[in-house]
């Protein structure tokens, strides 16, 4: 297994029989694939779960508003607050809030 660890190898098809090889580049030397997968390619992506909160929840009269949790970017004085289920599994139920100021309109989690 020589040519295996000192030579870069290519996916190769060995279509009469069904299987993936690898062939060295430098010789026509090949050798069957233990596993039939060439590449994986993982894609993580996370959603934050704050930008999905639309603003304008500053105007809904049926929330309610704390005065109890400043904004912790402009220390406006009054929130609106909501409990949503997280989209993080072993978290549960969380209190979101959004800033009154209409110019910050920041939203946070505790």
């Amino acid at each position: 297994k020589q040519w295996y660890q000192r030579r870069v190898r290519d996916p190769k098809e060995d279509k009469e029989n069904k299987r993936l090889l690898y062939q060295c580049q430098n010789c026509e030397h090949t050798e069957r694939a233990d596993n039939n997968c060439i590449y994986v390619n993982k894609i993580t992506h996370e959603i934050d779960e704050l930008t999905n909160i639309v603003g304008d929840v500053i105007s809904d009269p049926t929330l309610p508003r704390t005065q109890d949790h400043p904004c912790p970017r402009c220390s406006q004085c009054q929130a609106v607050f909501f409990q949503a289920q997280s989209s993080i599994a072993d978290q549960g139920m969380r209190l979101y809030y959004v800033c009154c100021n209409q110019q910050c309109n920041h939203r946070w989690t505790e």
